[in-house]
């Protein structure tokens, strides 16, 4: 086993353990400590939550949960004589759920997949579904099944939701500057436009006083994308990928956190993956003046793994840019598009007995393909939605005989 150079106790808080990490996004946090370029070592992850989330039948710790803790981040990790300009290559040797662990945390033999209410958070469809729900999933070795969704086994592409480096000063004063702007275009929004920083339940590692202060009130929220990697979600990110992430600060900074067993493409529900507390173990290495060499200035890029299940018959789900709510066509709306491949896939799964809870939180956090298929005949832009037809338990293909109905139980519903 590499060395282990984060460690967690999955017992404690992350702002309890001996040396905590971070949930918000800001050069001044130090590193815990400093590796050498060609180093491979251990990082353990807490739950994203801070382990908010329960083992039960009831969706009410979904409904409540508190997203100022998000995300729970292990590091920053310096890596010896990165410099603004570089790129820190990082390669994922391994990662999964909490080894041998069975217990009350998320990763401890089993994780979650939820639906965030419309007014704490959302997702993708959280105007069809505003209220919270959740699926609880046991792991079987790499296959993972819900009492909350019975008839349905898959194996899952276990990767980490977020990784980034840190920002620049600079940087991170952009981040606000364009992210409050796009607020103050719909500030009453619900869900919000972005999350502007919150010093209220910051994290900020092992940083105190008014350094600290300063961070916590200037530190961004980790919930996107970022030019620095951050909350990428991508499924493919999983073993034997390679990730070149651009540096910004002396040391390049690393995090990660946010495991998931599997997802979806898209992570639909936005807490769509099945979350868990785990462990990730890492390669680095150094490109020198890298961002110049290869023209990579505003996003990282990456090389997928080549683990993951190997499905071969799919149904299909399309959707174009149309609101057909209102029978409103939108030029080239990809997002929409997408969307109605989601809805479209939910009526689907609908006619077996699934509830249209249910088949949001199976399409979140099952191995499902979303592909832009079609981006240039104007005006509707055209999404798909491939669903494995293996990971269901009676035959879900149509026939002549029509949709097998039966009882699907139910998910976790609030009270």
């Amino acid at each position: 086993m590499p060395e282990v150079v984060f460690s967690v106790d999955q017992a404690l808080s992350m702002r309890d353990q001996k040396i905590p990490g971070h949930n918000r996004w800001h050069p001044g946090i130090p590193p815990v400590v400093t590796v050498r370029p060609g180093s491979e070592f251990r990082v353990e992850c807490r739950d994203w939550t801070d382990n908010q989330i329960g083992n039960n039948d009831s969706a009410n710790d979904v409904r409540d949960v508190d997203l100022t803790h998000a995300h729970m981040l292990s590091g920053p990790i310096g890596v010896e004589g990165a410099e603004p300009g570089d790129l820190l290559v990082v390669d994922i040797l391994d990662l999964g759920p909490i080894p041998q662990a069975v217990g009350e945390v998320s990763g401890a033999g089993w994780g979650y997949t939820g639906i965030f209410s419309r007014d704490n958070g959302g997702g993708f469809l959280t105007d069809h579904f505003p209220d919270s729900y959740k699926a609880v999933w046991d792991f079987h070795g790499q296959q993972a099944t819900s009492r909350h969704i019975p008839g349905v086994r898959y194996t899952g592409i276990t990767h980490p939701g977020l990784m980034g480096t840190a920002p620049s000063a600079a940087m991170l004063a952009r981040w606000n500057a364009r992210e409050q702007a796009l607020i103050d275009t719909d500030p009453n929004r619900v869900p919000a436009l972005a999350l502007p920083p919150q010093a209220h339940n910051a994290l900020v590692g092992q940083l105190t006083g008014d350094a600290g202060t300063r961070a916590a009130r200037e530190g961004a929220r980790t919930v996107p994308a970022r030019e620095n990697g951050g909350n990428h979600d991508i499924k493919n990110l999983t073993r034997g990928a390679r990730i070149f992430y651009p540096v910004h600060v002396r040391g390049g900074l690393l995090s990660v956190g946010d495991l998931h067993f599997s997802q979806g493409d898209g992570e639909i529900t936005f807490c769509g993956a099945i979350e868990m507390g785990g462990f990730i173990d890492l390669h680095v290495d150094l490109i020198k003046r890298g961002m110049e060499k290869y023209g990579v200035t505003t996003n990282p890029i990456f090389m997928p793994g080549n683990v993951e299940p190997r499905y071969s018959e799919f149904i299909s789900f399309v959707g174009i840019s149309v609101d057909h709510s209102t029978d409103t066509n939108h030029y080239l709306d990809a997002t929409l598009a997408y969307r109605n491949a989601c809805l479209n896939a939910v009526e689907y799964l609908k006619t077996f007995g699934y509830s249209g809870e249910q088949a949001y939180l199976l399409l979140g956090s099952a191995p499902i393909e979303g592909r832009l298929s079609g981006v240039v005949d104007i005006p509707n832009a055209c999404c798909t939605l491939y669903l494995p037809t293996a990971i269901f338990d009676f035959d879900i293909r149509p026939t002549a005989d029509g949709p097998r109905q039966a009882d699907r139980g139910r998910c976790a519903a609030t009270s």
